[in-house]
């Protein structure tokens, strides 16, 4: 089976056989995707994660097929069913829907109809019928009347017709042609309907008559707005949008709305009728009749609900796909680095908490300030609390030589954020003019805070900071996501980040296995310090996870800093294989080998060194001047497993060692005086920045404590296929304002 898998994802993903067998022998190694993508180039022709991670789902569906097909083999085995061309059958089989078909007739079941009516002794009547069609002198009524029988249960020829009917009903619907060509009736005409649990939640019922629907629960009022437009809605399955059939399926869990899928009821008919009924007459009308049984009864609902679990599956694989890309982008938004921070989460009655955390992090003290005082209208006045606010700002921004500071994006956010700029404050603590040494203000950086909340009442965050309240801790998050975004969103559950399109709704493993993808690859893209990164962050590297590094963390805390890549190997229980996927992606600043503190891996430093050594100067010197690696000609240092994809990118990456690969950090501002969103009018131009991407638009925070939607017939002039071709989350935009809705809160903005 091995060798045809391999053939089939090379086919269908428009690869080379060699390249699909490369990567999965690595994969079946251990391997994970980024060290494969970015160290085993020449073996997989080059791949990058996402075709990795695609031959590596494709390659488990095929796999986990085999394994139900084998368990199919094995039942009918063991019940004496297995016939050579009934296992010629499953082993032609090439997906899991032909497998179930195939073997669907003789899967153990509960009770029916039809086996009722074969222990009854019906079932000769029922092949007589079925297979006597052609003969015009076949009488189905005298017939049945040789099968009336008191002691069995039956006892009139329609009853024995009846259960004849039954049992010719089943075996159509089993039939595997039948279900193949019903299957595909249902994906291409079938028609999605959708309409409301409760028909007065539609508008439809007259609420004066008592008994014609239940009351809906006040829980459930909410819900009925929600799903307004969906309540008597219908469209064809195949082009459903994937956020419409996740909403309407959201509806039909929270019990408001229900949905049916079927093509035209005729259609379905004519595919049984066409494969069953062979000519007219008595006995053709039996089979009619009990082919019609059997659409209603039998074969439309199950294809309904096969149909919509497809559905559904690749509209979770959508929503899946779009959050992936969200997150990756929330990821590798830059950093601001290693600065004395001041972080603040703004609040009104409960006021603002603030954090003061020292370059790597570290809490050094926590306050609340009351600068909105709520005994006056917001900005208006400046009582007593407000000064007092104003001074302990001023105090710690010079005894603590604050270098930027970071505000929640949440409840009072820009009221804090302009009374933050109301003070004036200068770097290093001058005022006066507001300018400090250089010249420059104090940064005041918006930092969005989704997720904050979460993490402050985490097990991660009772182990950090156990010596303080929640408050604080969601403080602090919040500084810390102003340095290094990466390294402090890596302890947050991906879906409490608030950037996906219905993530609680679709598949939990898919869904993780996605996100995990996601984190992985932002991690070792950007490597990870391994003298000072987290245990959460160190979990994400290729090769480690958590409790190799929850191992290296408490080596290091009894060691002391590791001084090369290779005291890894001390770490107890990180093994060579451990090492080789880790390594690569691991940094060590200042350390005994310049090359640790590059991308370079371990095993291609004896390449770095002959080239150092054909050159007569040491490594470090190769790293640092450009003319001497002129002068190298790639080609001389081919070995059988670094040839020109892995040399091209030592070659890179000792002209920048160690770079970042993430944006450069840009200081946003959002335009002054529009805090509310009573403040917008249509026409008006803002700054904003993207919060989320979905399939129908993307939402943009413009500093009103509410996101406006771009629709995407709104992002750009002609058709959008999909959004996160047009623009990220965390993009810096320029909207304009279209409309309003006040009561709604809805806000409707557009990029064009």
């Amino acid at each position: 089976m091995f060798d045809l898998h391999i053939k089939k994802i090379a086919t269908e993903f428009g690869l080379e056989e060699k390249s699909v067998r490369a990567t999965v022998n690595l994969l079946d190694d251990g391997a994970t995707l980024p060290f494969i993508s970015r160290y085993r180039k020449e073996a997989t022709g080059g791949l990058d994660e996402v075709a990795v991670g695609g031959i590596r789902d494709r390659i488990l569906r095929l796999r986990q097929t085999d394994e139900r097909r084998q368990a199919i083999i094995r039942s009918l085995s063991e019940r004496g069913l297995l016939t050579s061309s009934l296992q010629e059958s499953l082993s032609r089989a090439e997906s899991l829907a032909r497998l179930e078909d195939i073997y669907l007739p003789f899967r153990p079941r509960r009770r029916t109809r039809a086996s009722a009516a074969r222990e009854r002794g019906l079932e000769p009547l029922a092949r007589r019928i079925f297979d006597g069609q052609a003969s015009r002198g076949l009488d189905p009524e005298r017939l049945a009347d040789s099968f009336v029988d008191a002691e069995k249960g039956v006892s009139s020829a329609e009853e024995a017709l009846a259960g004849a009917r039954d049992i010719m009903a089943e075996w159509m619907s089993e039939d595997p042609e039948a279900r193949s060509r019903m299957r595909m009736l249902f994906e291409t005409q079938g028609v999605l309907r959708c309409i409301a649990v409760d028909e007065r939640a539609a508008g439809k019922a007259d609420p004066k008559e008592e008994g014609k629907a239940e009351k809906i629960a006040a829980k459930d009022i909410e819900n009925t707005g929600k799903f307004r437009d969906y309540m008597d809605y219908s469209e064809p399955i195949s082009r459903a949008s994937p956020h419409r059939l996740l909403a309407m399926l959201r509806g039909a869990r929270l019990g408001v709305l229900r949905l049916h899928v079927a093509p035209a009821e005729e259609e379905g008919l004519s595919v049984l009728e066409e494969l069953f009924l062979k000519v007219e007459g008595p006995a053709a009308d039996q089979v009619r009749v009990a082919a019609q049984d059997g659409y209603r009864r039998l074969v439309a609902p199950s294809l309904e609900n096969e149909t919509l679990a497809a559905a559904r599956a690749r509209a979770e694989e959508k929503a899946i796909e779009v959050f992936a890309k969200n997150l990756r982008q929330v990821l590798l938004e830059p950093p601001l680095g290693h600065k004395r921070i001041l972080a603040v989460d703004p609040g009104f009655r409960t006021g603002c908490k603030l954090a003061v955390l020292d370059g790597m992090g570290q809490l050094l003290e926590s306050h609340v300030i009351y600068p909105h005082d709520p005994d006056q209208p917001t900005g208006a006045g400046r009582g007593e609390a407000r000064r007092q606010a104003e001074s302990m700002v001023r105090d710690i921004c010079r005894r603590c030589a604050v270098e930027a500071i970071a505000v929640g994006n949440g409840t009072a956010g820009r009221e804090t954020e302009q009374f933050l700029r109301s003070l004036n404050l200068g770097l290093k603590g001058k005022e006066g003019n507001g300018k400090g040494k250089s010249g420059e203000k104090l940064p005041i950086i918006m930092v969005n805070e989704s997720g904050a909340s979460v993490y402050s009442t985490s097990e991660i965050a009772r182990q950090e900071l156990s010596h303080v309240d929640a408050t604080v801790r969601g403080t602090v998050s919040i500084g810390r996501r102003l340095m290094d975004p990466l390294a402090e969103l890596v302890k947050i559950e991906p879906r409490a980040i608030g950037v996906g399109q219905y993530q609680h709704d679709v598949d939990g493993p898919s869904l993780q296995r996605a996100l995990d993808d996601a984190v992985a690859s932002c991690v070792n893209l950007v490597g990870v310090d391994l003298n000072s990164a987290s245990r959460e962050l160190l979990a994400r590297v290729s090769g480690l996870g958590p409790k190799l590094a929850a191992a290296v963390v408490k080596y290091r805390e009894e060691h002391g800093m590791f001084l090369s890549r290779k005291d890894l190997l001390k770490v107890p229980r990180l093994g060579p294989k451990a090492f080789e996927q880790a390594a690569g992606f691991l940094r060590i600043r200042d350390g005994k080998n310049p090359l640790d503190g590059t991308a370079v891996h371990p095993e291609s430093y004896a390449i770095v060194e002959r080239m150092a050594a054909d050159l007569g100067v040491p490594v470090e010197r190769l790293m640092k001047d450009p003319v001497l690696r002129e002068r190298l000609e790639p080609e001389r240092y081919f070995t059988d497993k670094a040839r020109q994809a892995t040399i091209q990118d030592i070659m890179e990456e000792l002209s920048r060692p160690g770079r970042d690969p993430r944006r450069e950090f840009e200081q946003f501002q959002f335009a002054p005086g529009v805090e509310r969103i009573e403040d917008l009018k249509p026409g008006m131009k803002l700054p904003g920045i993207v919060t989320n991407v979905t399939a129908f638009g993307a939402f943009v925070d413009i500093g009103v404590h509410q996101d406006g939607l771009v629709h995407i017939s709104q992002l750009k002039e002609g058709f959008v296929r999909d959004p996160t071709d047009v623009v990220a989350v965390r993009e810096r935009v320029t909207v304009k304002v279209l409309d309003v809705d006040l009561p709604r809160r809805r806000i409707s903005l557009s990029l064009k």
